[in-house]
């Protein structure tokens, strides 16, 4: 079920003495398709991925152990992907459109050399995915301004070295309401028993299982449709994450697996619906859906995170 709302007329819950129609209503009311500006351009200089031209995506069985010289690049890939997402992270404030954040994503990524991974994978015409409140994922930016209590996720990847970097992270818009500001809290910690879960010699299925068992806990939905992925060379690999405990996720972890933990988990209902531009995935219910992402090694005693934050 949908988390109830306050009355129109009764006082807000943010404490500013205004009725809830006056306030904060408007982050509650479903989101809508705005208006896409035309896809950006990438400077020549800056090494592309072979879709950037085409938007085919065209798969090649790439190693899930990778040697330590690709390691090193994706350790500079995941740096700068980190670096990118706190800096567009930080311009998220009510008034700000998605467009502006893919714009910032945009340069960020070629001011350190990359190319945003995102940008016409498979046709996605922006260089950030951001998904705001019910958008599970695959949000694509538009004019569409923040409103004061929505949450936006995040989603940055960068082709750098000739490897992805891929992480994200669900922004509070100016002041949220108290069971938003906990499905934060318990999905960010869901990401974090997803990494304590990852060592080498068990299987996957391991990582699925801490999440869904913190979600449930907490009485919140995992959503099934979408799953973390291996990564490298490409954008995506063969290695699948599920975030719920799948028995058939066998693959054992090695050391040197390189792939992306990152849990959407939902307020309400988790399954999912699409929108009509093939890409936005909401949920079908309308409640509220929080994220978060990182890039993973799979070390000989545990984990290391590719996309830690920059130190502050």
């Amino acid at each position: 079920m949908r988390a109830s709302l306050p009355q129109a007329n009764a006082p807000c819950w943010c404490g500013s003495g205004r009725k809830f129609k006056r306030c904060h209503k408007g982050a509650y009311e479903p989101l809508r398709p705005g208006t896409v500006s035309p896809q950006r351009t990438v400077p020549p200089g800056i090494r592309a991925p072979a879709y950037a031209a085409t938007g085919r995506v065209e798969r090649w069985d790439e190693p899930r152990v990778k040697p330590p010289e690709v390691i090193a690049r994706m350790r500079e890939a995941g740096r700068a992907a980190a670096e990118v997402l706190a800096e567009v992270g930080a311009a998220v404030a009510p008034g700000i459109t998605t467009d502006e954040l893919d714009a910032l994503t945009h340069e960020a990524c070629i001011a350190r050399g990359g190319y945003p991974s995102p940008l016409n994978y498979r046709g996605f015409p922006k260089s950030v995915c951001t998904s705001v409140n019910e958008v599970i994922c695959h949000g694509i930016p538009d004019d569409r301004a923040l409103l004061d209590g929505d949450i936006v996720n995040l989603d940055v990847t960068i082709f750098l070295g000739g490897v992805h970097g891929d992480t994200n992270a669900t922004f509070p818009v100016g002041v949220i309401d108290p069971e938003s500001r906990r499905l934060l809290r318990v999905t960010k910690e869901c990401l974090e028993r997803g990494i304590a879960a990852v060592r080498p010699g068990r299987p996957i299925s391991d990582i699925g299982r801490a999440i869904e068992d913190h979600a449930t806990a907490a009485g919140f939905g995992v959503v099934h449709d979408f799953v973390g992925h291996g990564l490298g060379e490409q954008f995506h690999t063969d290695l699948q994450i599920p975030h719920y405990f799948e028995p058939s996720a066998r693959t054992v972890m090695e050391p040197g697996m390189v792939f992306t933990v990152e849990p959407m988990i939902s307020v309400g209902d988790a399954r999912v619906r699409m929108w009509n531009d093939g890409w936005t995935a909401v949920t079908a219910d309308g409640s509220r859906t929080a994220q978060y992402e990182h890039t993973l090694l799979v070390t000989d005693d545990g984990v290391e995170v590719l996309t830690a934050p920059p130190a502050s």
